[in-house]
């Protein structure tokens, strides 16, 4: 297979892989304490070093979590805000972030308001700097999103918060391992990340950079209470840390991203976007003057499901979004699902070659209704829809 879904699980390079299955053999075979003995100073010191590195954080900064998302919730669903407070958030918002802000403002009576994009689907800049002052709390901005290849720009944005109180929260988890992430440059207090992406390790891992700033915050929240740091941090964690044997695989997977350049793959990008547009009937989901190694397309009259079952049938493995994962940008012609393609260091200029003619097939067989055979071995006709 043909690998262009990094975005969703970053195939895991060997070494990785290969640290996972020990650990979870020897976890098997002797148990978890045996297990934490062994990779102890892994799972509690060199992960963080790590993540320090990649992230160009001072020491002490970061924290585990089982994905970016809870990470964020932890973290942010006891802020105390008041009535006057604004939070201020975008259209490219994840659904799960949506959630905590909103539970954030159900509990404490702020106000959401969402920063308007312009013609071309760059945020508005002008208008941030034109709106904000000291009630605006809280503002959360995805670097990338989850079904557009836009990049925010989320350095300049903290450049223009940095004179005022609100805290700032980045949601790098489909950037991070793709391009440089940097919070010393981006100014942020909070920067959440899933490492099964473009880092390439195992599910189920997640982290947060959480500035000083924001700690100090969480410790005269009503959920902190003054709490010792590792007791205020243990209040926010919904669901059980990081397994240690998926610790220790993500270890070796920032391993191997240290190694690799800034951005390894860069050069890719164009012939991915050629290889869509060159396709009759194909539109591009692609907002913005800056676009990432993340490209959504769509097909205006055939279903994404069925396309996206073609190219399986190809060899060539890319994913389905729903608009629901980002609930407050505008659906492109009224459609609720798009097809996303997404490249990693290994992506040869052939694989977008082989995806190219693989993607054109795919359409003219699904316009002419062809039938594809399914994954059970039931007979599925390409119909058009949704």
């Amino acid at each position: 297979m043909i690998h262009l879904n990094t975005a969703g699980q970053g195939r895991m390079p060997d070494a990785v892989r290969t640290v996972l299955t020990e650990c979870v053999r020897l976890e098997d075979r002797f148990g978890p304490h045996v297990l934490e003995e062994r990779v102890g100073d892994l799972v509690h010191g060199e992960v963080h070093q790590r993540l320090e590195g990649l992230l160009n954080t001072p020491d002490g900064h970061t924290e585990l979590f089982t994905g970016g998302a809870a990470a964020f919730d932890a973290l942010v669903s006891g802020l105390t805000l008041g009535r006057g407070d604004r939070i201020w958030t975008t259209p490219y918002e994840s659904a799960a972030r949506l959630t905590t802000l909103r539970s954030v403002r159900d509990r404490t009576r702020c106000r959401i308001e969402v920063v308007p994009l312009r013609p071309d689907g760059d945020l508005d800049l002008g208008w941030m700097a034109a709106h904000i002052d000291d009630s605006v709390a809280l503002v959360s901005v995805v670097h990338v999103p989850a079904n557009r290849g836009i990049i925010n720009p989320v350095e300049d944005i903290g450049r223009l918060l940095a004179p005022h109180r609100c805290l700032y929260a980045v949601d790098a988890a489909y950037s991070l391992g793709q391009l440089p992430v940097d919070v010393s440059r981006i100014g942020c207090h909070l920067l959440t990340g899933d490492g099964w992406r473009f880092l390439r390790g195992p599910r189920a891992v997640g982290f947060a950079y959480v500035a000083p700033r924001l700690r100090e915050e969480l410790s005269r929240s009503d959920f902190g209470g003054g709490a010792p740091r590792a007791a205020a941090f243990a209040t926010r964690v919904p669901e059980p840390v990081p397994a240690t044997a998926a610790v220790a695989a993500f270890t070796s997977a920032l391993a191997h991203r240290a190694e690799l350049p800034a951005q390894p793959y860069e050069e890719l990008i164009p012939a991915l976007h050629c290889a869509v547009v060159d396709v009759p009937g194909l539109e591009l989901l692609a907002p913005g003057r800056y676009h990432s190694a993340v490209l959504a397309f769509h097909h205006p009259d055939l279903s994404s499901a069925l396309l996206r079952r073609g190219l399986a049938e190809r060899g060539v493995a890319v994913w389905k979004t729903v608009a629901e994962q980002t609930p407050l940008l505008d659906r492109p012609g009224g459609r609720a699902t798009a097809l996303r393609a997404s490249v990693y260091e290994a992506t040869t200029r052939q694989d977008i070659d082989a995806f190219a003619e693989a993607l054109a097939k795919t359409v003219a067989d699904v316009s002419s209704r062809r039938v594809f055979p399914a994954p059970d071995g039931l007979a599925r006709i390409a119909l058009v829809g949704s």
